[in-house]
């Protein structure tokens, strides 16, 4: 019981110092069978009956993954009713859903977990979704996020709290390390399942827990703490600057329509970390598209606004957003720049530039001599492509799209429409509009930028001199 006693007072202290609930609140405990659940119910079952007045609903799911998941549901069930605790369930064949989801078999189960239990949350009016997440799953949170180059508010690792859909998610356990919550359950003779699945390397979190921890701490036996430690500093930071930023942005943006505006000249007087969270911030106002707010294209759109010239230019955000400066105004808008509905350029050596004004993008023609080519290496940009300069048919050609275009693709035979091409692709058709089509001289789709290159005038053994094409956004300036 001592045991017990320890993990509830550190509990209860986390869930004062976080708010995590107040008395009489309904709690769903997300409970899958394994010992840190398991705890997590035991431990807020004796809150509920002897400190702090809460109601609890136990909520499984069965993902469907594994033979025992049928074993492990009736484990969760049986608890539920020794502790007299309403139980519910949900039952889901995963591996088929993965198929049409396009978030793979781990994105699936959560997505599909996380609707389960804020469903059941709301059916109950209950306040919160508790789940067990304990110190040992933070620190592989917060060393996943490193790896992978996240930035301050990802190094926060997992948040005490979180709201979705007007639910809570908590985390009581994110101080507390497993092998006390493995004790807990061993001490008391708490039943709960081991999932074999832990063991797999092939998942990340696997690997970084099994094999990437237990090599660092070679050099740092205290790295765990370390990261919690971490996560602590970079979370109450994090927290400053959003409500920083948030000054920031009722202080300096404008909001009219759906459009975001504010004066460069104010947002160069704000220190270069609020230039970017209030960026981040105004993406994240028009967009629920995590993938629009990442580092480098909010970097971007920070470097060109602070640049003196060119002082007008639009920028392509993608998922249907578009930065504009316009002088000494910036503006963000969800709706797509108006695209002329036809456009036809021509380019031909010795002319290397030309400005495609309509979508406010510039092809550029560079010549090349094999051996600066050699030395260069073909490089992936998707908005660069080569040819032999000697294949190449000129003048070429770049203009918008047409009913039936065509293209003959590197390693397929024959051709594939371009329209089939943006639908494989997934590009929207809002964006569609606004990719050029290079053709050669003979009428050949040679190159969709961002998109496919097509087999005409491949780069190869015998290639003498090589063309390089580029398209970048435009900069207003008059072709050369």
């Amino acid at each position: 019981m001592e045991q017990m006693n320890g993990l509830v007072d550190a509990v209860l202290e986390s869930a004062a110092e976080h708010g995590l609930w107040s008395p009489h609140d309904t709690i769903v405990v997300a409970v899958s069978g394994g010992s840190d659940s398991v705890a997590l119910l035991h431990v807020l079952h004796e809150i509920a009956t002897n400190r702090t007045p809460l109601k609890l609903i136990c909520a499984h799911v069965n993902h469907g993954f594994r033979g025992e998941s049928v074993e492990e549901a009736e484990l969760v069930r049986q608890l539920a009713a020794e502790l007299n605790i309403p139980f519910e369930m949900a039952e889901f064949d995963i591996p088929s859903l993965a198929k049409d989801s396009g978030l793979g078999p781990e994105g699936t189960a959560r997505e599909k977990r996380y609707q389960f239990l804020i469903d059941t949350a709301h059916q109950y009016g209950a306040q919160a979704v508790a789940l067990a997440h304990h110190a040992d799953d933070q620190a592989e949170t917060v060393l996943m996020r490193l790896l992978r180059g996240s930035g301050l508010s990802g190094l926060a690792g997992m948040r005490w709290k979180r709201t979705e859909k007007k639910v809570q998610l908590i985390r009581p356990f994110l101080r507390i390390n497993k092998t006390a919550l493995v004790g807990l359950c061993q001490e008391n003779g708490y039943p709960y399942a081991e999932d074999a699945s832990n063991l797999l390397t092939q998942y990340t979190r696997n690997a970084v827990r099994l094999e990437v921890l237990p090599f660092l701490e070679r050099y740092n036996g205290r790295l765990g703490h370390s990261l919690l430690q971490l996560a602590e500093i970079a979370g109450a930071e994090d927290e400053y600057m959003e409500e920083a930023a948030a000054r920031c942005f009722d202080e300096l943006v404008s909001v009219n329509s759906g459009k975001y505006t504010f004066e460069r000249v104010s947002f160069g007087a704000v220190p270069s970390a609020l230039q970017r969270r209030l960026i981040k911030l105004i993406l994240n106002y028009l967009s629920a598209d995590s993938s629009i707010t990442d580092f480098s294209k909010i970097e971007s759109v920070r470097r060109r606004t602070l640049q003196e010239y060119p002082t007008t230019w639009s920028l392509d955000l993608g998922g249907g957003l578009t930065c504009i400066r316009q002088y000494d105004m910036m503006l963000f808008s969800s709706k797509p720049p108006k695209v002329q509905a036809s456009y036809t350029y021509r380019i031909s050596l010795p002319q290397t530039r030309l400005l495609l004004g309509e979508i406010g993008k510039v092809m550029t023609m560079t010549v090349l001599e094999r051996e600066s080519f050699l030395l260069r290496g073909e490089q992936s940009e998707v908005m660069l492509a080569w040819f032999d300069l000697d294949e190449l048919v000129f003048p070429l050609t770049i203009r918008s799209r047409l009913p039936g275009d065509t293209i003959k693709i590197m390693g397929l035979n024959g051709s594939k429409k371009v329209k089939d091409i943006y639908i494989d692709d997934k590009i929207p058709s809002s964006e569609r509009s606004i990719i050029p089509l290079v053709c050669d001289g003979l009428g050949n789709i040679v190159w969709i930028p961002g998109v496919r290159r097509s087999m005409h005038a491949a780069v190869g053994r015998h290639t003498a001199a090589v063309l390089l094409l580029s398209l970048e956004d435009g900069d207003g300036t008059e072709e050369t």
